[in-house]
């Protein structure tokens, strides 16, 4: 399929496609005459480039982990990549969720504040 086709089934620009290729994340297609052919594991390799930046991979770590043997992707190495994605990922959350319990501990603590009971909000003078 030409680079057209691949843009619509990835939903990533031309000059993106291009630009991964010129980075080596993905394989250089072969050529018919002047045009580029891309194969299926070719979307597969943009589908994922696709979801690793939208979760805040850069294209450094990616070149890192998008790795070809023998012409395939190592794809137990992307696993990995994921994996360990995942685990950064799980531990900013604990880390949000203890910032939100002391929030709330805050707020409770202010609330039961005698003065706070007897008067309105009040604005910054």
């Amino acid at each position: 399929m030409y680079i057209g086709e691949v843009a619509n089934k990835t939903g990533l620009s031309i000059k993106a496609i291009r630009l991964y290729e010129a980075r080596g994340l993905i394989k250089t297609p072969i050529r018919k005459g002047s045009y580029r052919v891309y194969e299926d594991s070719h979307i597969e390799v943009l589908n994922l480039i696709k979801e690793a930046k939208s979760l805040g991979s850069t294209l450094a770590q990616l070149n890192e982990v998008i790795v070809y043997q023998n012409g395939e992707v190592d794809w137990l190495r992307v696993e990995q990549f994921l994996v360990e994605l995942k685990c950064q990922l799980s531990r900013q959350v604990d880390s949000l969720n203890s910032r939100i319990s002391r929030i709330e501990n805050c707020l409770s603590t202010i609330k039961s504040c005698p003065s706070m009971l007897d008067s309105a909000p009040r604005g910054r003078d």
